[in-house]
């Protein structure tokens, strides 16, 4: 018990050291992110689509792959990886979307497609991007104990969009999540 409590008090440490602020960044970032996941989780899994955060997370693979090819091929410096995967993330969850919606299909026949795509069409690009070989496994994989300042505000902003976006649609969600027919035959438009 004793060494237990002794390496918790060298992980604070750590985080109050100004020399150490990776540790620190790495515990705020998931802080704010485990607020974000817990939110869009719980609708996430009563709807039962589950499987949509794999597929997002490795949807993004293309929009890396897509940022590094275009940033070296144009030598575009504001088209960084990160960019790419927020436009990916957004692209598949609207393209999930309206398929589901408009083509009445399933949502895990189009999560599975956006997965495999995503993954393929981001492996390609990395692959044919001019310079040094870039790992994928280091983009779907990453490290926490990189996070950057502005990581820190990127994840803040997001966080705070998903929570007020949430907060200001959330009966609507909660309706849908659990009788969507019943929300559209009381004339709530919660689709969109």
């Amino acid at each position: 018990m004793t060494e237990f409590l002794g390496g918790l008090g060298e992980f604070f440490d750590a985080v109050a050291s100004p020399t150490t602020a990776l540790v620190r960044y790495a515990l705020l970032a998931g802080l704010i992110a485990s607020v974000t996941f817990g939110i869009v989780g719980g609708f996430v899994v009563t709807r039962r689509i589950s499987y949509i955060a794999a597929a997002i997370s490795h949807s993004i693979l293309g929009g890396i792959g897509a940022s590094i090819f275009l940033s070296r091929t144009y030598d575009w410096p504001w088209c960084t990886p990160l960019v790419g995967s927020i436009v990916a993330a957004l692209s598949s969850a609207l393209v999930i979307g309206l398929v589901s919606l408009l083509a009445r299909e399933r949502e895990d026949t189009i999560i599975g497609a956006i997965w495999s795509t995503g993954m393929a069409v981001g492996v390609l690009f990395i692959y044919f991007a001019p310079g040094p070989a870039v790992n994928p496994e280091s983009f779907i994989f990453g490290n926490i104990l990189l996070t950057s300042k502005a990581d820190l505000v990127v994840t803040s902003v997001l966080g705070a969009i998903v929570v007020g976006v949430t907060a200001l649609n959330y009966q609507k969600l909660l309706a849908v999540c659990f009788d969507e027919e019943f929300v559209r035959l009381r004339g709530v438009r919660a689709s969109g």
